[in-house]
Formats: structure tokens, sequence, C-alpha cells
């Protein structure tokens, strides 16, 4: 006789949203970052937490006064670099929002899985001072768990008690994506009921701002802030970087049903493919993008004309913006000059490994709502970026289909497929 066990993990469960939490420059809650997005309000602004007077680009989209004390007491806040203390923080809320009570009767069955696509650079930065300043025995206990990425997955498990699949992907940008994706498949296939999944990331630090400053990556557009994350628009001339994080509790249909959960949304498709081709630049035409979106439209048995709205990648950078249109053409044939596509980094900023969970979270709430968030900043049109990219103004419609793409450094190509919950 077969155990329970083994007769679950046989089962193809359903997967649905029914928690969000969010931590941006924007606000400190979903609905604040969602209304501020509908309004066209940007997060950039000039960077206050360091000298940035010899860096080529002085913006960012920085979480001004952060107080992690609402979801932490002191010592914890001690112990953890600040992309933890994103993480920790929108996870509490993804999980009071969903209603879901964790304990011993289901703790085993609710996993984290959170990434981060850079990690504690801050605490990294901190403590290497101290090392040339003070020597090797000033150097903090905490380091090393200050500074790995998958500290947001543990410090998340440890904090909620979910002792159920633990797990954390890095793959720069598509980092949020790839854990929301890879949570997907841990329900899907029985090995957990629920699981709390997104990205963090916490990179607005003199390192990293140089490093991109030197990849002449971001934009340095630095007397008009607001108005420098342009994605799609013939101006463009960088991405703007931004922190913060992006929970999503997932719940097998089953799980949520039995106890009466609201669903915003169901997942029903996961994209991901390699590019194989530039550590930094994407495939030639958007290639390996396209083969992630029509991977992740056949995983869920979905055509191109089912697809009612994109929230692309789309980082206000030449090579992605021009690339991803052209992906997106590959990938939907005709129906690209019908869907509607925005790309909410033209206000976040560009939240690195929390971008794919922030704007998963932006493709549920349209769903929930019937409106498309705006591409601001959008006034000169390129003619190689020619879809709708919902120009400046948000836009009541219909979301029963929607994609969100995420792309990053060395080839990584992820599309997650929400679709609006029917029973």
């Amino acid at each position: 006789m077969e155990s329970k066990a083994s007769v679950r993990s046989s089962e193809v469960h359903r997967v649905v949203i029914t928690g969000l939490g969010a931590v941006s420059a924007q606000g400190r809650d979903i609905e604040t970052i969602w209304r501020a997005c509908l309004s066209g309000c940007s997060g950039v602004g000039p960077i206050t937490r360091f000298d940035v007077s010899a860096y080529p680009t002085r913006i960012a989209a920085e979480i001004k006064d952060w107080d992690a004390s609402p979801w932490m007491d002191k010592k914890e806040i001690r112990r953890m670099d600040r992309f933890v203390q994103f993480a920790v923080a929108a996870s509490q809320m993804a999980l009071a929002d969903s209603g879901l009570i964790v304990d011993d009767s289901n703790r085993d069955r609710i996993g984290v899985q959170i990434g981060s696509g850079i990690g504690g650079l801050a605490t990294l930065e901190e403590q290497h001072q101290v090392l040339l300043d003070k020597g090797p025995g000033r150097v903090s206990p905490f380091l090393i768990p200050g500074m790995i990425p998958d500290m947001g997955s543990g410090f998340v498990s440890i904090m909620l008690g979910m002792r159920g699949p633990n797990s954390c992907v890095v793959s720069a940008c598509a980092t949020g994506g790839n854990n929301i994706g890879d949570a997907y498949h841990v329900i899907r296939r029985g090995a957990a009921d629920a699981m709390m999944a997104g990205g963090t990331e916490a990179a607005i630090t003199p390192l990293a701002m140089a490093g991109f400053c030197a990849a002449r990556a971001m934009t340095t557009r630095n007397e008009e802030p607001e108005a420098a994350s342009r994605p799609f628009d013939k101006d463009r001339d960088g991405f703007v970087m931004a922190e913060g994080s992006g929970m999503l509790m997932l719940e097998s249909l089953q799980t949520a049903r039995a106890r009466g959960a609201r669903i915003y949304a169901e997942i029903v498709g996961y994209g991901c493919t390699g590019d194989a081709f530039h550590v930094t630049a994407p495939a030639p035409e958007g290639e390996g993008a396209g083969r992630s979106m029509r991977e992740g439209l056949r995983t869920a048995g979905l055509t191109p004309a089912d697809v009612d709205y994109i929230n692309a990648h789309g980082t206000s950078t030449s090579h992605n913006d021009r690339n991803e249109t052209a992906a997106i053409k590959a990938a939907l044939g005709t129906d690209a000059y019908r869907v509607a596509v925005s790309s909410t980094k033209s206000m976040t900023g560009h939240l690195n490994g929390a971008a794919g969970a922030v704007e998963a979270i932006f493709c549920a709430l349209a769903m929930r709502d019937s409106i498309l968030p705006p591409t601001i900043n959008y006034t000169t049109p390129d003619p190689e970026c020619d879809l709708d990219y919902v120009p400046n103004v948000a836009r009541k419609a219909n979301v029963n289909v929607a994609l969100s793409n995420s792309f990053g450094f060395g080839g990584h190509n992820v599309t997650l497929v929400l679709k609006k919950f029917t029973a």
C-alpha cells in the first residue's frame, strides 16, 4: 500500500497567491506602493547614505529613514544586513495578509524560497574596513551570516517557524522570479503545501554603485531623478538602482480552499531559459527571453491570444529594452501589438534580485483591480521599441492572464505566468 506522502507527491497541485508583502522606496506596505505606481509617482531621488559627489550616478530609489523595529527586536536587527531586514519585514506582511497560521500542525509543510542577487554587500564593505583599520581580531562574528545571499531565506524560516523546503536561488536580476517559479514547482509536486517566496536586495552601497558606474550601466540624469528611469523611451541612458523586497505567500489550491483563504491570482506557468551568449549583454533579438515567454505559455497551456498584460523587465537600458521588445514580438507574434506592456521600474527603479517578486505582485494587483500600471517618463518614442507601453498614465483594463519578465546578468531569463483565479 502506498503511503499518504507518496500519493501526495504524485499529484500535480494548482498554486495560488494568498498573501503579498513589500517594502520599497515608494512605501512600507503593498497598498501604499501600489497607489504610488498607479499615480505615476517615482521613488527615485538623491542618495543620502554616503557621499556620492565623486560618482557619475548620484541618484537611486533609496528607502530613506528605514526602521526595522516594527518587525524585529534590536538584537535581531544588529545581526542582520539590511537586505535580510527587508526580507523579514516583507515576509511578515505577506504572512499576515494571507491569514495563514503557522503552528505545529503545518510548519513542516510550509517552506521558504527567497533569493538576493547580491546579498549583504553593506556588511561585507563595513567589515572589510574594520579588517583594514583594526585587524582580523575585530571582524564581527556576524560577517558571514550577514553577507551570504541565502540569509533572507534562512532568517525568515527561523523567525516565522517554517520548516519545509528552504532554499535560495541567485540569478542576478532574475532572482525574484526564479525563486517564485521554483517555489511554485515545490508546491505543484507536493513537496510542500505552502511557500513564502520572493526576493530582497540592499545594494545601494559605495562599492556596488562604483561597480555599476564603471560598467556604464546606470543613468547619469542626476539633476532630474524622478525622470531618470525611462524604459523604452528613445532618450533612456541607463537603469536606476533600487532597494527593497517583495514576498508572495503561495499555497496549494487545496490548502487555501480548506481554510477559506482570499486568493489574489493563480500561478499557471513558469518559463526559465539561458542565453548561452554573454555575461552581461542579452542574446541578439532577445532570443533567450523570447524562449522564456514561450515556455511559460507552454507550461500554462495558453497561447499568445490569451495574454492581456506583460510587466516587462524594462530596465531603461538601450540593449535590454530593444531586445525585450524583439523578444515579445518573437514570442507573441502579431498579438505583441495588442498586448499592453509596462515597466514599473520607471517608478520603482531596478530592485535587482527583488525586482521579479515586486513585479509579480503588481501583476496580481492589476488582476485584482482591473488596472494597468503605467510606464512613466515615456516622451520620445523609439522606432525599435514600438509596442503599447501604457505611457505615463494608468489604464483600466480587464486582466485575465499576465506575464512577468525578469532577465539577469549571466543570461538568465524568467517568465512567470499569472492567471485570474477561477474555481
